[in-house]
């Protein structure tokens, strides 16, 4: 296929900001270098006296420490350890990932998404293929994996064009990364961070906010996708890319009787579990209820870790017990080695972003330039619609750069957080404005770690195809992926809808 394109702006700036993002350094080099200059400019801003007046006490100052004084330098090497385990993402993610890394190494998750588009009638493929990309994000991994070349395979094999249901698939995994009708590891792993950056300015509050903070806006947001990706396959992408007349490539893994089986135990596990846990919440003798509270009010909503691991391991053990993938809890100690294995590289990860995040906390740093940038807004007159606009429009550049979800909210939150707080906007609805730009911008970033394997499963029916091919096969879905979510978010905003259980868009001060 031609790649003219690439001659073309758009072209020519996205490969720009590939040949920029593939010179920067790992992401853990870039927290201990931004956890250094954090130190560095500690020092700088408290030597010259730079400090604001406190937000939220009427007459007290906030000035930065210095970090690299006696009592800093102290601070930094008793604080280390402690600056990890305490680290909110941290346990979150390992925890949830236990019940997840059954579920999908026992194969159920696989079975299932190969199990939905292969049952959908022909006039609804695309519509199924782009659903159950979105509900991959359960398991990022399966989605990337199975389902882009799955989707190819299908095209090919009703006699459409196979980069075409690729691009569905794909469309429906990244474009809807954060959006799920479930909650998933990504919603405790971003609220945590959330939590954390609140307690800058009001620990109260902090105190407060639930890791399904964004579900509900993000439970609409699975048919709104669906929609916008049935779409824009069908009336953009696969008449541009026209008839395709190379040979098939692969062929689809149906389901096997046994698999069948152990899909029909997991959803019979999955009903009693569900039933388990609801008997635990609803009653008002439900320990998960706590008396006659609602259940916003009840402890529930902070139990969603262990409650979304129990959710996962007990119906992909039993499907792993049914396929005899699972022979013996041998088995099952040792697939939740390996999901553990996999979590190496973001263990390391997560002690880089805990040492920047808490010298950033320590120093003050953190509120005084939430204040500024809070001042800074104020006298621009930026408010409402467009504040939030060129946050959306901030973190969807900075996403092409960073691939990784976690470390750009690691980043932002300790900044954009405050910042918004003090606009008047709560920080659940800021985190929701990143997840919208974060997903949109995953489609066409070239930085995003699946991107390559994408490309190499589009070259076995294209051999010409490369990043130029891909990016233009995928921009129309960021297109109209980030205006139909934004104007989705604003209607939300009209209507004064929380956005998750007990979650406002406005910020209120805890008294």
């Amino acid at each position: 296929m031609e790649q003219s394109q690439k001659n073309g702006f758009i072209m020519r700036s996205l490969n720009g900001i590939e040949r920029v993002g593939n010179k920067l350094p790992h992401p853990v080099t870039l927290f201990f270098m931004f956890a250094a200059a954090v130190v560095v400019l500690s020092a700088i801003f408290s030597a010259i006296g730079v400090s604001v007046d406190d937000p939220l006490n009427e007459g007290e100052i906030i000035a930065v420490k210095n970090l690299l004084n006696s009592e800093g330098i102290l601070y930094l090497f008793e604080s280390a350890v402690i600056n990890f385990t305490n680290f909110a993402p941290l346990g979150t993610v390992l925890v949830t990932m236990l019940g997840i890394g059954i579920a999908e190494r026992s194969g159920l998750i696989s079975a299932s998404l190969r199990g939905l588009v292969t049952s959908v009638p022909r006039t609804l493929m695309t519509a199924a293929l782009v659903f159950a990309g979105v509900m991959s994000s359960m398991a990022a991994d399966a989605g990337y994996v199975v389902l882009t070349p799955l989707g190819a395979v299908l095209f090919a094999g009703l006699g459409r064009h196979p980069l075409a249901g690729l691009a569905a698939a794909f469309a429906g995994v990244s474009g809807g990364y954060s959006a799920n009708l479930l909650l998933t590891s990504l919603d405790p792993l971003l609220g945590g961070m959330t939590r954390d950056a609140a307690a800058l300015i009001d620990p109260l509050y902090a105190e407060g906010m639930n890791y399904a903070m964004n579900y509900y806006f993000m439970f609409a947001s699975v048919f709104l996708i669906t929609i916008l990706g049935t779409w824009v396959t069908d009336k953009i992408v696969e008449p541009r890319l026209g008839t395709y007349k190379g040979a098939v490539q692969g062929e689809v893994n149906y389901l096997k009787p046994l698999d069948k089986r152990g899909l029909w135990g997991a959803l019979i596990a999955f009903l009693i579990t569900v039933v388990g846990i609801a008997l635990l919440v609803i009653p008002s003798w439900g320990p998960l209820r706590a008396g006659e509270n609602s259940i916003i009010d009840a402890p529930f909503l902070n139990t969603l870790v262990p409650v979304i691991l129990i959710v996962f391991f007990i119906p992909g053990l039993v499907y792993g017990l049914i396929t005899k993938e699972i022979k013996n809890d041998k088995d099952v100690a040792n697939q939740l080695s390996d999901t553990m294995a996999t979590m190496g590289s973001y263990i390391v990860l997560a002690f880089a972003a805990a040492q920047f995040v808490a010298y950033f906390n320590e120093s003050n740093l953190g509120t005084v330039l939430a204040v500024r940038g809070a001042e800074f807004i104020d006298a621009t007159g930026l408010t409402g619609i467009p504040l939030i606009l060129i946050f959306v429009a901030v973190a969807f550049l900075i996403d092409l750069f960073i691939g990784s979800a976690s470390a750009k909210w690691a980043i932002m939150a300790p900044v954009f957080i405050p910042m918004m707080m003090l606009s008047g906007y709560s920080p659940e609805f800021t985190q929701l404005v990143y997840r919208i730009a974060d997903s949109t911008a995953n489609i066409i970033s070239p930085l995003m770690p699946y991107f390559a394997i994408v490309i190499a499963f589009a070259q076995k029916y294209d051999k010409k195809a490369g990043i130029g091919t891909l990016i233009s096969t995928m921009l129309p879905y960021s297109i109209v992926f980030t205006i139909g979510w934004v104007l989705m978010m604003l209607i939300w905003m009209w209507t004064g809808l929380p956005i998750g259980p007990g979650t406002p868009i406005e910020y209120s001060p805890i008294p």
